[in-house]
């Protein structure tokens, strides 16, 4: 279980309404994704969205994204500057 305060000596009980029904179908797929109940993961979503989550979240794409020096950047920004140019005939 996810404490929502580690430092407080009792548990505080919070209740959220209005919950609209597409929050309410997101919260069912993390739920679903994650396994586990729907408290857990609405503290979960909570302490990540303040930042207090030791671990940030990682959706796994940041292997894919990879990252480029400012040489290979400024390599490619040269490379596809010809895309920024307008043709002018083709708007006339």
């Amino acid at each position: 279980m996810v404490d929502c305060n580690p430092e407080a000596t009792t548990v505080k009980h919070l209740t959220i309404r209005h919950v609209t029904p597409d929050l309410e179908r997101a919260i069912a797929a993390e739920q679903q994704r994650r396994g586990g109940t729907q408290n857990d993961t609405v503290l979960s979503a909570l302490r990540r969205a303040f930042g207090l989550d030791e671990q940030p979240y990682d959706n796994g794409l940041r292997a894919l994204a990879g990252q480029w020096s400012q040489e290979e950047f400024d390599e490619f920004e040269r490379n596809t500057a010809v895309f920024d140019e307008i043709d002018e005939e083709l708007w006339r």
